[in-house]
């Protein structure tokens, strides 16, 4: 019995297309909505803008929003050459005249992912997924303002980071005593000159 190898000619690859700034979905929408009414379902299977979800904190309100992990790109999942290595031009120009799309990274001859590579992006995805990442990264040692809370409008240090469950511990003086209070990281921002 003879196990079936994987073609990559047959199952496609991953490549990257590079496309204007704040074009991303914009470009992700026009592929996907159009794959069907072109009869392109059998050599366009994937279209991925990899995103995390960011939250910051403005005027005291919590907010989210979508960053894009590699902005300026998206990731197709195609069938680009045939079984003598010629570019499918049906793909090629309904790709290249995308929304918002520039062309293939690697020009008229692009290459596909390494395996490795795609795994690394797809496993960051997944990551991402779920997860809720602040807008400003902060470093143990780092002073604060504490923006949200009981303990609003002090400054304090860091002294712990918990990135999995979004907290810091931080060291707050109150009456001449550092007290250790545990907050999520949209209830800090970094001191600046103006809020100093």
């Amino acid at each position: 019995m003879v196990s079936e190898v994987s073609n990559p000619i047959r199952d496609g690859q991953w490549y990257v297309v590079q496309v204007l700034s704040n074009k991303e979905q914009a470009a992700k929408r026009y592929i996907d909505r159009y794959i069907a009414d072109n009869e392109l379902e059998d050599y366009i299977f994937e279209v991925l803008m990899p995103t995390e979800t960011v939250s910051e904190v403005k005027q005291g309100k919590k907010s989210q929003r979508q960053r894009k992990l590699y902005p300026g790109y998206i990731f197709i999942h195609c069938r680009l050459y045939d079984e003598d290595g010629v570019v499918n031009q049906k793909v090629w120009y309904y790709i290249n005249g995308a929304d918002g799309v520039i062309g293939f990274a690697g020009g008229k001859k692009p290459a596909a992912l390494k395996t490795s590579e795609i795994e690394r992006i797809l496993n960051q995805v997944a990551e991402a997924e779920g997860k809720e990442v602040p807008k400003v990264q902060y470093e143990v040692g780092e002073e604060v303002k504490i923006t949200d809370g009981p303990f609003l409008n002090l400054n304090g240090r860091i002294d712990e980071i918990d990135p999995d469950r979004g907290k810091l511990k931080i060291s707050v003086s109150i009456f001449g005593r550092f007290t250790p209070v545990e907050l999520e990281y949209w209830q800090v921002e970094r001191i600046t000159e103006e809020n100093n």
